[in-house]
């Protein structure tokens, strides 16, 4: 795959992230999001090398409206695989990141599972410093089991 694209996929991820955490934080509703992405406005401007690239509007378009159409789905089958925890009591940019990683699997296919994970992981990076990428990691990995089936 070509580094253009690559980089376009994980700015509509890292916005897709920031989208749903807004839409939580703030109760933007999906098409303000949308607008705002087309607008050059999400990724975050501390994001300079994403910023500069026009990110793949079709899957961040995909991964919102999925998160919000399927949320009851991806919420159960994210809780499903947490041990001794309950997602609300994550924190919201971690729940943003999980349902974001989460649609991605169920409805992208096309892309490879670590692929999926891979790019929520670097997300995760984006955001945390402790162990959340590795709980990140372990958790869409335990959910790829119910999202995608077997090959």
């Amino acid at each position: 795959m070509r580094l253009d694209v690559q980089m376009a996929r994980r700015a509509a991820r890292l916005a897709a992230v920031q989208a749903l955490y807004q839409m939580e934080m703030s109760s933007a509703t999906t098409e303000e999001v949308i607008a705002e992405f087309r607008a050059g406005k999400l990724p975050r401007e501390t994001e300079a090398s994403l910023t500069e690239l026009k990110g793949d509007g079709e899957l961040f378009k995909n991964l919102v409206e999925n998160a919000v159409a399927r949320q009851a789905t991806i919420d159960r089958a994210i809780a499903r695989r947490l041990k001794n925890w309950r997602l609300e009591r994550i924190d919201a940019v971690a729940r943003a990141i999980l349902r974001a990683g989460a649609v991605e699997l169920e409805q992208r296919q096309d892309i490879p599972t670590a692929v999926v994970l891979d790019e929520y992981v670097e997300i995760a990076h984006s955001f945390f410093y402790g162990p959340e990428p590795g709980f990140i990691n372990a958790t869409l990995e335990a959910c790829a089991a119910d999202l995608r089936p077997v090959a």
